[in-house]
């Protein structure tokens, strides 16, 4: 875990990507997808530095997927840090963020709420 990375603007675990090893996060200037995510915009164009902080509970751009909305729900809840220290002891307990591609563990949901749980476990 790269915890320094922390957690992207959208709430994608950048500490946790092994999608692109040379990606430094989404604040670096370096994140591939820099000039198409509309959370990034977004967030930017609000002066946040991530869709935590925004007072709208919204489903634009990646926030349509249950992992990222469940980590920014996290975060909301229970603040950055305790979501990286679960992700960190999860990940040791052998919970994969990218398994195949760029799915893993955390993203066989359909409940919210179940995934918040599974994250702060670690158990189904």
């Amino acid at each position: 875990m790269k915890r320094e990375l922390g957690i992207a603007r959208c709430g994608l675990a950048c500490c946790l990507c092994s999608e692109n090893v040379a990606c430094a996060g989404c604040d670096s200037g370096e994140c591939p997808d820099k000039d198409w995510c509309e959370n990034r915009k977004c967030s930017i164009s609000k002066k946040i530095g991530h869709c935590y902080e925004c007072d709208e509970k919204c489903t634009k751009g990646l926030l349509s997927k249950i992992k990222p909305y469940a980590f920014t729900e996290f975060v909301r809840r229970y603040g950055e840090d305790r979501l990286l220290d679960c992700l960190e002891r999860n990940e040791k307990n052998g919970i994969v963020y990218h398994r195949e591609g760029i799915n893993g563990d955390y993203d066989d949901f359909d409940n919210v709420e179940a995934l918040i749980e599974y994250i702060k476990t670690g158990h189904r």
